[in-house]
């Protein structure tokens, strides 16, 4: 009786595991999508840049009034940071596991291995993600709240005066090719664990992820090169 007890715990291990990291790739790629819907919005809404001021800030104080007078002040707003923060939270959350997880049942020669046949974004992701964290910090404190911006006048002057300067786009950049390069893996692998590729659909996968990951990227880095040189000012 004890040894079938052992054999069955035993059989019942490697299910529970796979198990929870089904579960965490599930919550790693549907936080992916929302973050990924977040920054198809916002690519968007920093392309206004080329309206003109007006309509630049005029768009950027609707931001704050979404929902008015049914939802008051910028409660909208504040519900879209929260959903946010927590997708952020969640993908932070799912990726570490999975990467401690993964680190534990591999043994090193296979590890060796794998990371050799995996892509340079597969492997940077992790670092990648640590610079993307500091870059939103950053933006958030040069664009959105203007802490570290030598123009305070509106949104639009601020956008002006912080891509005016070589140095800030320069960062800017090298944080956007690494969301391009980021994006481009994550959404590979969230139609991988949602069911949506197989050998078949994989050329295709591999093709739209390239070209959504690209078209953000050059979305992304318009607005500011496009201040750096002259374009809108």
């Amino acid at each position: 009786m004890v040894t079938v007890t052992t054999q069955s715990g035993q059989r019942r291990a490697p299910k529970a595991a796979k198990t929870s990291s089904v579960f965490k790739k599930v919550v790693m790629a549907v936080s992916g999508i929302i973050l990924v819907l977040y920054l198809i919005a916002h690519m968007i809404g920093n392309l206004k840049a080329f309206a003109g001021a007006e309509e630049f800030n005029h768009y950027s104080e609707w931001l704050r009034t979404i929902g008015n007078p049914a939802l008051p002040g910028a409660t909208a707003l504040w519900i879209i940071r929260i959903v946010l923060l927590v997708a952020v939270a969640a993908h932070i959350w799912a990726a570490v596991s999975l990467w401690r997880q993964a680190k534990r049942a591999r043994p090193q020669g296979y590890v060796t291995k794998k990371a050799n046949a995996q892509s340079y974004a597969s492997r940077t992701m992790r670092w990648g993600g640590v610079i993307i964290a500091a870059f939103v910090i950053w933006h958030l404190l040069d664009l959105t709240w203007g802490t570290v911006n030598s123009d305070d006048s509106s949104p639009f002057g601020r956008v002006i005066a912080s891509f005016s300067n070589p140095v800030s786009v320069a960062f800017y950049t090298i944080a956007v090719v690494l969301v391009g390069m980021h994006l481009r893996h994550g959404i590979w692998s969230a139609t991988q664990t949602l069911g949506q590729s197989n050998r078949r659909r994989e050329v295709t996968v591999n093709y739209a992820a390239t070209a959504i990951a690209t078209v953000l990227t050059l979305g992304f880095l318009l607005t500011p090169f496009a201040v750096l040189f002259g374009i809108i000012e």
